[in-house]
């Protein structure tokens, strides 16, 4: 049974992955102090191991006393428009955590490290165009991985690049959740432009990459993880509206186009999305809803 440490197990992904992993494999998850359990959003079970650390000093004393094959970096700190109270934050979880990770991964016995990251850390599928602090935080310890993958030969570094997620368990202040929790409301909601489009993928489909990564022998490298298809926002409030057969209380801010494009990487070899449909995604925002 392999033994698999993940960081950011109390976050949407992480938890999600735990949950799923733990029927199949040990886990180890790092978390930052014990108050951190009250957050936890997933089931313990046997298979499940709990390190704590206070600091990232601490961090490297836990990492010298634990043994683990995989490592799935999940932690991070997301702001989407930062201030000047952030970037300490920013700079801890998104950088010098991470690295800290890296430079004990011989101590550890890692031979397979994971690290999740985003699309907008090519704005508009402009290489290397980060569109704020944290995906130019998430760039720069991408090169900070890639110094480690050229002096660690036997360990093998997959970077997954995502899009927006969504699923159970989300609690962030995302547009699905917003608009899930209106309509369930009957709460009238702003949308900036009836002209977006956006790529989701459901986290499902990120824990079934994740399956995949563990039970095949594929070549390291970076890899996109995203839908094939974007959903236009109006032609999803159209579906719902069909379903529901009622007429929602939207109001569209522009008809603006709003439709970046998506650097193109490879695609996770063996895996594609097949939970992330515009009927998956309308089942989900109207799986609370009732007449």
């Amino acid at each position: 049974m392999k033994t698999i440490i993940i960081t950011g197990a109390n976050g949407f992904i992480g938890s999600s992955l735990v949950d799923s992993l733990s029927q199949k494999y040990r886990l180890i998850l790092l978390l930052r102090n014990k108050r951190n359990l009250k957050k936890t959003n997933y089931t313990f079970n046997k298979n499940i191991t709990l390190e704590f650390f206070k600091n990232n000093n601490e961090l490297s004393i836990v990492l010298k006393r634990i043994k683990a094959s995989w490592l799935i970096h999940c932690a991070t700190h997301y702001v989407k428009q930062h201030n000047s109270h952030d970037i300490s934050k920013i700079i801890n979880s998104n950088i010098e955590f991470g690295t800290i990770l890296l430079d004990n991964l011989n101590i550890v016995g890692v031979k397979n490290f994971i690290n999740f990251s985003t699309i907008w850390e090519n704005y508009d599928g402009i290489k290397d165009n980060s569109n704020n602090l944290y995906s130019a935080s998430k760039q720069a310890f991408e090169k900070i991985i890639n110094y480690y993958d050229a002096n660690n030969e036997k360990i093998n570094f997959y970077k997954l690049i995502i899009s927006d997620t969504y699923g159970e368990k989300d609690k962030r202040k995302k547009l699905i959740n917003i608009l899930q929790k209106n309509i369930t409301d009957k709460k009238k909601m702003k949308i900036v432009s009836k002209n977006l489009f956006i790529n989701l993928l459901n986290v499902n489909d990120i824990i079934s990459g994740i399956h995949v990564l563990l039970g095949n022998n594929i070549k390291p490298g970076k890899y996109n993880m995203i839908n094939k298809e974007k959903f236009n926002i109006n032609k999803l409030i159209n579906q719902i509206q069909k379903k529901i057969k009622i007429k929602l209380k939207i109001k569209w801010l522009s008809s603006k186009k709003i439709d970046e494009k998506i650097y193109k990487y490879k695609s996770l070899p063996g895996w594609k999305p097949d939970a992330s449909s515009l009927n998956d995604l309308v089942k989900f925002v109207l799986k609370d809803y009732k007449t």
